[in-house]
């Protein structure tokens, strides 16, 4: 994409994310939310209060065209690992748009402190998701076989991924 622009999500900004957050949801196929959320379930889930933060990507348009979500990972002793979650237009996908998001929460993370990044549930068939994490440095911590109902293929794996930062 040629020009694309980052900046810090506001509660104006969730009438143009749910549509994305909706038609990535109801898939079901990549993230463990019920694929029928609720918007309001949904905007309380990814619109989070500082200290965690949410972003859009806008096109040259000013359309948000993708969105993330950046936060701990654990409380106490594991407060040190931080997590986020990327979501993409389907329209405006193979563009860069998720590699743009997660260099971002990397340096989001690194920024506030956190030593590790930890995606906790990373369906096995999210195989550009995959990829993309491992040519970040991203690798596979662990499996937890038919920890996902896929919804055209069944139970498959749930990979747990990390990054020391």
């Amino acid at each position: 994409m040629d020009t694309m622009h980052i900046r810090e999500a506001t509660a104006e900004d969730w009438p143009a994310i749910w549509p994305v957050f909706r038609k990535i949801v109801a898939a079901g196929d990549t993230y463990t939310y019920p694929p029928d959320m609720a918007e309001a379930d949904a905007r309380a889930c990814w619109m989070q209060p500082a200290p965690y933060r949410t972003v859009v990507v806008l096109d040259e348009a000013g359309t948000v065209i993708g969105t993330a979500r950046m936060n701990r990972n654990h409380q106490g002793p594991g407060s040190h690992v931080a997590n986020a979650g990327y979501m993409v237009d389907p329209a405006h996908a193979g563009q860069g748009i998720g590699r743009a998001l997660c260099e971002y929460s990397l340096d989001w993370a690194r920024a506030e402190g956190y030593r590790i990044m930890q995606f906790n549930a990373v369906a096995e068939t999210n195989v550009h998701a995959i990829r993309l994490y491992r040519s970040l440095g991203f690798e596979i911590t662990g499996t937890l076989p038919g920890g996902f109902r896929h919804p055209a293929r069944g139970y498959i794996a749930l990979h747990i991924m990390h990054k020391i930062l």
